[in-house]
């Protein structure tokens, strides 16, 4: 791991941005903290880290005040990294199909979304090892955030996640359902109920499939963005009643 850049936000958040094997990133950790913080992965949509910037600064500061270290780092294919041309060759079929007021198929989904979990888990884990030895992070370590099948391998791959919480809006292929079941570690999901790019019956029915013994469903009203301010306090206490 090295890192690139160095700055404390106005509430004391140290933010240092990285580069792990080409792979860019972002750690934050609180102002102070009396022994190694539990530590947050932030999951984000492709969307590059520069467009998810703010969204991904404002959890972290908030997780920061908690006491929990976050990080995050780019996904393949997005932001500054190489394109990939099957996974861009899935998207041009997801607009067109979007576009056409056509339903998107399983075999867009698993073309979109399983090259990318399959590249991406390894990335994450290998991150997970570099951020665990920095000095002021330490475990538990809980995920946060969407890809929401990322967040579902993760979970099951990685032995050192205890707990997470899932954002259901993004496509889900059909495989996941499977891997789902074997999820068991708490989980707190958020629905946004008129997200109109969700199908709502599949985030519901996924849900369903979901192993954990402990499993909580936060749906609330409104669209794809503007998570409401109570439905990430909920999360936020989901962390700090299983990550302290």
């Amino acid at each position: 791991m090295r890192f690139t850049s160095l700055q404390r936000l106005d509430d004391g958040v140290v933010e240092r941005a990285f580069t792990l094997g080409g792979i860019p990133g972002i750690v934050w950790t609180p102002a102070s903290t009396s022994a190694p913080a539990p530590l947050i992965l932030l999951g984000h949509p492709t969307l590059g880290l520069h467009t998810m910037y703010p969204r991904l600064a404002a959890r972290a500061r908030q997780a920061a005040a908690d006491g929990f270290a976050t990080a995050t780092i780019e996904l393949p294919g997005c932001g500054d990294r190489p394109r990939w041309p099957a996974v861009e060759r899935a998207r041009a079929d997801l607009r067109r199909a979007l576009r056409a007021g056509e339903p998107v198929t399983d075999e867009i989904a698993d073309a979109l979304v399983s090259p990318l979990v399959e590249r991406s888990v390894p990335e994450w884990r290998a991150a997970l090892d570099a951020l665990l030895a920095l000095p002021g992070i330490g475990g538990p370590v809980g995920y946060s955030g969407g890809v929401i099948s990322l967040g579902i391998r993760l979970a099951l791959a990685e032995p050192r996640i205890s707990a997470a919480v899932l954002f259901a809006g993004s496509l889900v292929p059909r495989a996941v359902f499977e891997e789902a079941r074997r999820v068991t570690v708490p989980l707190h999901v958020l629905l946004q109920w008129d997200d109109e790019g969700n199908d709502r019956q599949a985030a519901l029915d996924l849900f369903d499939a979901f192993g954990s013994r402990e499993k909580t469903l936060h749906a609330t009203m409104g669209g794809h963005t503007g998570v409401p301010g109570f439905a990430a306090d909920s999360a936020a206490r989901f962390f700090v009643r299983h990550l302290r």
